[in-house]
């Protein structure tokens, strides 16, 4: 006689193509899975007979994701909703239970660790941090920020170094030789990234020159400008490592009676919502947050399903940015 094979909440998600996170939520009637995906998990569970254990007592939180911001971190605010939107979205399709955490707190990433499924972390948490997080045990970590050099943590990252590339052979086709890279506060890795991405290009045609712009951001591009000036140079295109950057940039040029393309461009980083606010409108080139907090939600379920051995490497994903054209750049007029 043939003994039935047993059915699991593992092979009724393989059937209908979710994690077993969000098969355990919906039949378990929690929350977090839309009313389509609860029928659907429903009607496949029942076609394949399973049986629910009856003594199953398992914790809400450890069925869950948690997704950390770094909640330090007031340059990426709005980026960080976007992130936020992307992870929701994807949850909400695969029936994935999520809670949002804001912390700095090593030991917060510590508990949170050991009573989640799961972990996507957003911004600059610390390295001992992440550690800490890692030797709980409980969850898989997804990183989104930037990770040290060979670091093996999965991660998902945006392009920064290619989109200072991009803006670079974007404005050298417009005929613009003299670029300035508007840094204001240089503290941030993804603005340098900009930066040697913009370098690299300049640097293979002698014809190109490229200016380096450093001061505090609130009242200092004015006082750059001049100084800038006063040594003779005279760009005619200004790549801003961030869009607040690039509308302190327009507003000032517009100001000194700069018509703006005709006499200088403008390219932004970000596509926030201060470029469609603006005046000519800003080209700028747009980071993908709403797809980057897919990305990790994808990421961190597959390594929830196959965790990852001592020795493999971990996964690098790059969600690539794009240059959006509006009216702030435009060819060099003779």
């Amino acid at each position: 006689m043939q003994t039935k094979t047993k059915v699991t909440i593992q092979g009724i998600a393989d059937e209908v193509g979710l994690s077993k996170y969000a098969v355990s939520r919906s039949l378990a009637g929690k929350s977090g899975v839309s009313e389509e995906t609860r029928k659907r998990i429903s009607e496949v569970a029942e076609r394949l007979g399973y049986t629910k254990p009856v003594n199953r007592n398992k914790p809400s939180d450890s069925e869950e994701i948690a997704v950390v911001f770094y909640d330090i971190d007031p340059v990426n605010s709005e980026l960080n909703v976007q992130i936020q939107t992307g992870v929701q979205e994807e949850a909400e399709r695969l029936g994935v239970g999520i809670r949002i955490r804001w912390t700095h707190s090593e030991l917060a990433l510590e508990e949170l660790s050991a009573n989640f499924a799961g972990l996507i972390l957003v911004g600059p948490h610390t390295p001992e941090g992440i550690a800490r997080a890692a030797a709980a045990g409980g969850a898989a970590i997804v990183r989104l920020g930037w990770t040290d050099p060979l670091q093996q943590i999965d991660s998902v990252s945006g392009s920064d170094h290619e989109a200072g590339q991009a803006v670079a052979r974007y404005l050298t086709s417009l005929g613009h030789r003299s670029i300035a890279y508007v840094y204001g506060l240089p503290i941030y890795r993804g603005r340098h990234e900009r930066y040697y991405g913009m370098r690299e290009i300049l640097e293979q045609n002698s014809e190109y020159q490229l200016h380096v712009m450093q001061f505090e951001e609130q009242s200092g591009f004015a006082t750059a400008l001049g100084e800038l000036r006063g040594k003779g140079m005279h760009p005619t295109a200004f790549f801003c490592a961030h869009d607040g950057l690039a509308v302190t940039v327009v507003s000032e040029l517009l100001g000194q009676g700069f018509r703006i393309p005709d006499d200088v461009s403008v390219v932004g980083f970000g596509d926030f919502s201060a470029a469609m606010q603006i005046s000519p409108g800003l080209t700028t080139v747009r980071q993908e947050g709403r797809e980057t907090g897919a990305a990790a939600l994808q990421l961190l379920l597959e390594r929830i399903r196959r965790p990852r051995l001592p020795d493999q490497p971990a996964r690098s994903i790059r969600v690539v940015s794009r240059i959006v054209e509006r009216r702030s750049a435009g060819p060099v007029k003779n």
